[in-house]
């Protein structure tokens, strides 16, 4: 069973990184923190009894389930809405959400170097978190969780509830849709 303080040391810890992920899906800075703060209350509230070797896996399941609230609610709120507009042909018919976390960036990540290196690192992580909106929701979720949340393949699939194939083929795919969108903007890998 995690203590007070290994809850709270556990939240502090995710906190950006989940913000992050809940704006690159939701696209507005006030329902991401609300979505994170959701999360966090619905882990503390239900899962105080668990060890805190098991709160990153649950976290992760609270946040994606809520992300997916989220556009429920959105879904069957626009299906009103749509009935009283004129049916807009600018709709866009692309329901690919954006599931994701992304790696905080700390201003003072690396202090000891130089300010143009700094500049370096801080634009190259900017391309990498346009080019991660670009892919496919699915893709995006299991790369983040993968790659920067350091998940194995089978936690990663426990969390977006699928094989662990699926995990792998989304991740082989992202890696490779992330290579060609990097290497057209001239960075070298």
């Amino acid at each position: 069973m995690a203590t007070r303080q290994e809850f709270s040391n556990f939240l502090s810890e995710v906190e950006l990184r989940a913000y992050k992920q809940a704006l690159f899906a939701v696209r507005d800075e006030h329902v991401a923190l609300d979505i994170v703060q959701d999360s966090m209350m619905k882990l503390t509230e239900k899962y105080a009894d668990k060890s805190p070797e098991e709160l990153p896996l649950l976290f992760q399941r609270i946040l994606q389930n809520t992300i997916r609230d989220y556009y429920r609610r959105q879904k069957s709120r626009s299906i009103w809405i749509a009935l009283f507009s004129a049916f807009a042909p600018n709709h866009d018919e692309n329901e690919d959400y954006d599931l994701l976390e992304n790696l905080p960036i700390s201003k003072d990540s690396n202090p000891g170097s130089d300010p143009y290196t700094q500049f370096e690192q801080s634009q190259l992580i900017n391309l990498i978190e346009k080019a991660l909106e670009t892919l496919p929701a699915r893709q995006r979720e299991a790369f983040l969780l993968r790659y920067w949340e350091e998940m194995d393949v089978s936690e990663t699939a426990k969390v977006m509830g699928c094989s662990e194939g699926s995990v792998k083929t989304h991740c082989s795919r992202a890696v490779h849709a992330l290579a060609t969108i990097l290497k057209k903007e001239g960075v070298k890998l």
